[in-house]
Formats: structure tokens, C-alpha cells, sequence
């Protein structure tokens, strides 16, 4: 059996809660050894703030295949232990507020000055840089700086909130996933590392490209549910059911469209999938009298029978159950706890989950005697609480 793809890649993870945290595990998903490195006493924070229903902590659904190591970086002798792991790490990820890492002693300048060939990653809000380096923020400030806050919801409403963290996981995780890998391939031809700044705000800014095509083209954006693909068009929407579900329609495509009109008995209709304005509404209208007509369970039986991009949204309890993603091999259980298997399918690397989220602390004693501390060392920093 092969290797998997990033054996060998050694990570040393410093980041905490959501953004960081779900990175460093693809990165260990995908064979890295990453090392987790929290305060001695309650580590990461989302231990017990991730357990916002009383259950399950999200820590267990962002932590796994890792080993965790306590580390007091306030201490010089965390500092100095730290140091050691670094000098032999490929791969840094922090998410402290900007300068702290340095007022730390681990910052990049410190790390590559020991190790030219670490890479080293910082994920913030708003970058390392600029008018805004130091404020606080979580999602939604992000998403509302970026403009895109603004164009999410129905026309006439107020911008809704999403229930999936945009700025955290896409703007942090999967932008500092796509940065820092490039520079590990570099740091693997040139032997020099680079630093990676990754600002939360940017990532979802850089992706807002429909209010962007809006702005190019007239000025400004539109508002909030008039835009193509926020309410301008009938053929990409979403219509109530009889029974207050709701089906998504994407048939944007003259054939999907067509499809869509036969179906419902509405070939009248055929000719305006790409309807604006008043006009648009009016087909609009149109189907959502026709979608109120039946249940949830009708129309699921009826476009089940065609393909025309037109499907029922799922309760997400429905969607855990749910045929196609469970074909992929998406919902995976570690130590008794449902997941997200890997969201991406790589030849000859089946997912495997080796290790369920670690305890605080629970690899210490293995990482720094890996790193070349002596029995004698480890239990003189137990001693002192660094570890």
C-alpha cells in the first residue's frame, strides 16, 4: 500500500476553536503528523465551549488524527522546547492576534531564523496588516466587512445568517490550506520556507464574485434578493411545498428549464427561464402557486423520475441519511462519534481514522521524547508546569 499522500510532514498546530483546527486535521487526514499544542490546565478552548447543545464538542469533530502536547509558552522553557520541535517541523499554524507569537518568542522571524525551510502559516481576521490587524472579530464580522453579509437573504428582509461558518471555513481553513501546501511544495524543491498570511475577511471577499460581476457592470451592486442568483430569476430559487418544506430549482440551463415546464404541465412557461424584473416575478409567482399545489413527499416522487436540477431540500438530519453522501463514505464514526469523513476522494488513500480527538497533554511525554528530551528533562518541566 502507498504511502499516504503528506507522510512525513510534520506540523506543529497552535491554532484553537474552529478555523485552524479543522485545517491541521484535513493536513492529518491526509497523513500528516500533526502535533496539537495547547496550555497545560484546559487546552483548547472548544474542549468545553464546543459543546454548544450539551453534547458532543466540535473539538471531537476537528481534532482527530492528531497527538496533543501541553506547552506553556509563557514559560522560557516551554520557549525553548517549542524551539526544539520546530527545528525539525515542516509546517507551523498559529491563529493568535497579530504580534503575539512574536511577543511569545515563536514567531516566524524566531522559527526561520532556526529553520529556513519551516513554513509557517498565521490565519487572523483581517491579516497581518492594515487598519484593522488588531481588532477582534468572528464570522459574521467578517462576512459583514466583505460585503457579502449584505447580499444573503430574501429582498425586502434583513441579511440572514447563516448557520455554516463562511468566513471561518472557507475564508480560514481552505485558504490557508491552498496557501500553506503550495509553499510546502517550494520549501520541498528550494529548501526555503515561506510565511503564509491568512486573513479570514480576504477569503470570503476574493469569492464574492456575483456582486463584483454587479458592480463592474452597473455601478453597484444589487439588493439583497434581486440579483440572478439571489431571487432575479425564476429558474434559481427556492419554493414552499404545500406542506411548508421547500424544493431547490437551479435549471438555469434552456433544457433544464424546458424539462422543468413539461413536468409541472406548464410548457407555456418554456420560454422565460432567464425572466428579470417584473417579468421575472410574474413567473415567479407563477411557481410558486404550482410548487403550494403539493406535499413534500409529492414532488420529491415526481422530480426523483427527471433530471432538471430541481431537488428537495433536506433537513440535515435528513441529509446524515441520505443515499448519495452516504455512497461517498461522508459520515464516518470515531470512538463512537458520527463525523465528516474527508471531503475529497484520493486513489490509494482509503480514510482512516487512527486516532479519535486527543485528551490535553495526552502525547507529551512521546512528542518531547521524540525531540530529544531525556526522562530527566520531561519531568522537570512537569515539574514547573510548563508541560
Amino acid at each position: 500500500m502507498r504511502s499516504p499522500p503528506l507522510a512525513g510532514l510534520r506540523v506543529l498546530d497552535l491554532t484553537r476553536l474552529l478555523p485552524g483546527p479543522l485545517a491541521t486535521m484535513h493536513l492529518a487526514d491526509l497523513g500528516a503528523d500533526v502535533i496539537k499544542i495547547e496550555d497545560p490546565g484546559g487546552g483548547d478552548y472548544a474542549r468545553v465551549a464546543g459543546a454548544v447543545h450539551g453534547g458532543v464538542s466540535y473539538f471531537e469533530l476537528v481534532n482527530r488524527n492528531k497527538r496533543s502536547l501541553t506547552l506553556d509558552l509563557k514559560q522560557a522553557a516551554g520557549v525553548d522546547a517549542f524551539m526544539r520541535l520546530a527545528s525539525a517541523a515542516d509546517v507551523i499554524v498559529e491563529g493568535f492576534r497579530p504580534g503575539v507569537v512574536d511577543k511569545l518568542g515563536v514567531g516566524h522571524a524566531a522559527v526561520s531564523s532556526l529553520n529556513p525551510r519551516i513554513v509557517y502559516c498565521s490565519i487572523s481576521g483581517y491579516g497581518q496588516d492594515g487598519p484593522y490587524r488588531d481588532r477582534a472579530g468572528h464570522d459574521l464580522n467578517y462576512l459583514g466587512y466583505s460585503g457579502l453579509l449584505d447580499q444573503i437573504g430574501v429582498a425586502g428582509g434583513a441579511p440572514a445568517v447563516p448557520n455554516f461558518q463562511i468566513g471561518d471555513l472557507l475564508g480560514g481553513s481552505l485558504n490557508a490550506l491552498v496557501g500553506l501546501l503550495a509553499a510546502v511544495v517550494d520549501a520541498r524543491g528550494s529548501g526555503r520556507g515561506r510565511y503564509v498570511d491568512v486573513a479570514m475577511t480576504d477569503g470570503v471577499f476574493a469569492h464574492t464574485l456575483f456582486p463584483l460581476l454587479a458592480v463592474l457592470g452597473l455601478g453597484q451592486a444589487l439588493p439583497r434578493g434581486e440579483d440572478l442568483l439571489s431571487g432575479g430569476m425564476p429558474s434559481y430559487g427556492v419554493y414552499a411545498t404545500r406542506d411548508g418544506r421547500h424544493f431547490a430549482v437551479s435549471a438555469m440551463e434552456p433544457k433544464f428549464w424546458q424539462t422543468l415546464c413539461t413536468t409541472i404541465e406548464r410548457p407555456d412557461l418554456a420560454a422565460f427561464a432567464f425572466a428579470t424584473g417584473s417579468q421575472g416575478q410574474a413567473i415567479r409567482r407563477e411557481l410558486e402557486a404550482i410548487f403550494a399545489q403539493r406535499s413534500f413527499a409529492e414532488w420529491t416522487a415526481v422530480f426523483e423520475r427527471v433530471d432538471c436540477c430541481v431537488t428537495p431540500v433536506l433537513r440535515f438530519e435528513e441529509s446524515l441519511d441520505n443515499e448519495q453522501l452516504r455512497a461517498r463514505g461522508m459520515i464516518v464514526e470515531v470512538a463512537g462519534v458520527k463525523q465528516f469523513a474527508p471531503p475529497f476522494k484520493i486513489s490509494e488513500h482509503p480514510f482512516e481514522a487512527r486516532r479519535a480527538a486527543p485528551a490535553a497533554g495526552e502525547h507529551s511525554v512521546q512528542i518531547l521524547g521524540e525531540a530529544g528530551l531525556s526522562t530527566a528533562e520531561i519531568d522537570e518541566l512537569r515539574s514547573q508546569k510548563v508541560i
